[in-house]
């Protein structure tokens, strides 16, 4: 692949990515290990393309997953040949891991795709972009083939995926809007959990109140940054953990205590998606309504004003 005008100033990564059709940070693994070739010579990831240099990649081919599809109902809200929009339900894990290898989304999509999956990073797999924790609710988006996968994983990475959360949290706010900026990174402790941490990485979520009951507020927040149990970890930084999150300091109340059957997780939802669809640049928009348990929960807080 010989490097034009326009790629003139790239990182070495950025234009395999590029030009190969891979995740960056694939790329950069292609790269570490001794695949990718400058004018037959390796470089490192941070090398910048100059006008004519000839670039080479070894991508090896796709392997197998491990992990066995199953026949297992999915909420499907939309689907064609590139994406899957699916709106999981609380308690089902997205990818297999030890001590969840079954019953996954990806599982459930393996069996539903029947080979129409994307390859990328190595691994034949549904093409999976963004997660929800186990005991979220809601929205995520799937990408079906290798192009779609790229497109999907760069709009994450620039913040072009819109992702607007409801959840019901303890406490009211100061302010009815506002923002959470504070770094994430792992616990110092415990390593199964997440943590405000100075030098972490950036997170940035966005909340509203929508209705407020005694001892709670119901409202939504929208990710500016995705990580992992974000919104969690902000809500329990300023003191309104989410409504059964036990883990980030949920689940102390005696309402929550009294009602614990209904609670089903933490009470967070992914509502609302929304992106430029892979093959037509569009914007699409999805929503889904909160689970029957999460209406419940409101219902009854309604009875409390």
């Amino acid at each position: 692949m010989t490097a034009s005008q326009n790629d003139i100033g790239k990182r070495l990564d950025v234009f395999v990515s590029e030009k190969f059709s891979v995740t960056r940070s694939f790329a950069q693994s292609l790269i570490d290990g001794g695949h990718v070739f400058v004018n037959s010579q390796t470089k490192e990831k941070n090398y910048r393309i100059r006008k004519d240099d000839f670039v080479e990649a070894t991508v090896p081919e796709p392997t197998e997953l491990a992990a066995e599809p199953e026949n297992i109902d999915l909420d499907i809200v939309y689907e064609d040949d590139d994406i899957i929009v699916v709106n999981k339900p609380s308690g089902m894990v997205v990818h297999p891991a030890p001590g969840n290898e079954k019953k996954t989304l990806v599982n459930a999509l393996l069996y539903h795709c029947k080979g129409t999956l994307s390859g990328i990073n190595g691994v034949i797999r549904p093409g999976i972009v963004h997660r929800i924790d186990k005991d979220t609710s809601g929205l995520l988006v799937v990408a079906k083939n290798d192009e779609a996968h790229v497109f999907l994983s760069s709009l994450l990475k620039e913040h072009g995926i819109k992702r607007v959360y409801h959840a019901v949290v303890t406490g009211h706010f100061r302010n009815t809007e506002g923002t959470v900026d504070a770094p994430i990174a792992r616990h110092p402790t415990n390593r199964k959990k997440m943590a405000v941490i100075s030098g972490g990485k950036e997170a940035v979520t966005h909340y509203k109140t929508i209705e407020e009951f005694p001892g709670f507020t119901y409202a939504k927040m929208e990710l500016e940054t995705g990580r992992t149990h974000q919104i969690r970890v902000h809500m329990s930084h300023i003191g309104h953990p989410i409504m059964g999150d036990t883990v980030y300091g949920g689940g102390k109340t005696p309402f929550e205590k009294a009602h614990k059957s209904l609670i089903d997780g933490q009470m967070l939802h992914a509502k609302e998606l929304s992106f430029p669809h892979p093959r037509t640049k569009e914007i699409v928009r999805f929503e889904c309504p909160l689970p029957d348990n999460f209406e419940k929960i409101l219902d009854i807080l309604k009875e409390t004003i």
